[in-house]
């Protein structure tokens, strides 16, 4: 089972740089509360709170509950997040209020299992083309991750979007015709690599010396014909 997570906030009564300056030299960011039919909330958390929910097993699709002081508790997923380019620290976080039974749109990562015939019997190479797709779902349905069997894949073939299998609670935002994964056949590649090394051999330069200093049989065909 999931951990469940609980984080406490202030309401956010300063704006501005200055501010968001001030809250992050003492460990809090400031975050944005939205949706679930209610108004927008501006809010203070501690970083570390919701550094923890992001290094968790479900990331930023963890749905966790956000307390602030003075309103009512509210279940919230990452929405969208602000991250210092140089030191990857988070520095602001819009947060989504749902409301009951209601589907939201998050990206989970897609991992290959198996290995496929074409790899390891005809010398082909796995090639994972999306590493992540884009679902809609209720928060409580939300998968860690869509597992794909490649283990039948022979060279040549392929799995697509149409070919994943997810249960009836999830559905799947992408093309059917996606291309998510193939088997691809190496060997062409290596034939092509040998012939370029034999074509790269310098040939004999007709009529030069040989190292007595003596005439390539070419001229001395020449001299004798004279």
């Amino acid at each position: 089972m999931a951990e469940k997570f609980v984080v406490k906030a202030l309401p956010r009564e300063g704006r501005g740089k200055n501010d968001s300056r001030r809250l992050r030299r003492s460990g809090k960011i400031p975050v944005v509360v939205y949706g679930g039919g209610e108004e927008s909330v501006a809010a203070v958390a501690e970083l570390k709170d919701l550094a923890a929910i992001i290094r968790s097993d479900t990331g930023a699709n963890t749905l966790f509950s956000l307390d602030i002081e003075g309103v009512d508790e509210s279940r919230v997923i990452f929405q969208d997040r602000q991250i210092d380019p140089v030191s990857g620290r988070l520095l602001h976080a819009d947060l989504r209020r749902l409301a009951k039974g209601e589907k939201i749109e998050v990206t989970v990562p897609v991992h290959l299992i198996g290995n496929p015939i074409g790899v390891r019997e005809e010398g082909g190479l796995l090639e994972q083309q999306v590493r992540e797709v884009r679902v809609l779902c209720t928060p409580s349905n939300i998968p860690e991750s869509i597992d794909v069997d490649v283990e039948e894949l022979a060279s040549n073939d392929s799995i697509h979007v149409s070919d994943m299998e997810v249960s009836d609670e999830i559905e799947i935002q992408e093309l059917p015709e996606t291309l998510i994964a193939s088997v691809v056949f190496v060997k062409e590649e290596v034939e092509e690599t040998v012939l370029e090394d034999e074509e790269g051999l310098e040939p004999g330069i007709v009529g030069e010396e040989d190292e007595d200093g003596e005439a390539t049989d070419e001229e001395a065909t020449e001299d004798g014909g004279e």
